[in-house]
């Protein structure tokens, strides 16, 4: 069974959106630090360079090591323009820093919930219910 297929592309994006939660709390708390520069990731390039440049390759052994094994640890970050910049050079808006939290934990639970659906399907289909 090739887990990969089963999944889909949830279970990278559970790690994706994991990432990205550190990264938006890491902004939360530094509100107040002095030229704290906010940063996040563009979700859409990050996901979608990592599957097109995996469906384009085929090991032939299984001793190959596998490509883009290390695509989400080298995440390209971007550093946040202000909408109002501060005094203090800090450039995060805790509204909006607080905002993009709360959306990434949503689609966080949306794929937790269906990889939750996939794992009982195959359950049922394993016991043969």
């Amino acid at each position: 069974m090739n887990f990969d297929k089963a999944f889909g592309i949830h279970a990278s994006t559970l790690v994706l959106r994991s990432q990205r939660a550190e990264l938006l709390a890491s902004n939360i708390a530094n509100t107040d630090t002095p030229n704290y520069k906010a940063r996040d990731i563009n979700f859409r390039e990050i996901l979608s360079s990592r599957f097109n440049s995996l469906q384009d390759l085929e090991t032939t052994s299984n001793r190959h090591i596998q490509a883009g094994a290390d695509g989400l640890n080298n995440m390209r970050t971007y550093y946040r323009i202000p909408n109002q910049p501060s005094v203090d050079g800090n450039t995060v808006d805790s509204q909006l820093e607080r905002s993009a939290f709360m959306e990434n934990s949503i689609m966080y639970q949306t794929s937790l919930r269906f990889l939750n659906g996939r794992v009982s399907g195959l359950l049922t289909a394993i016991r043969g219910e």
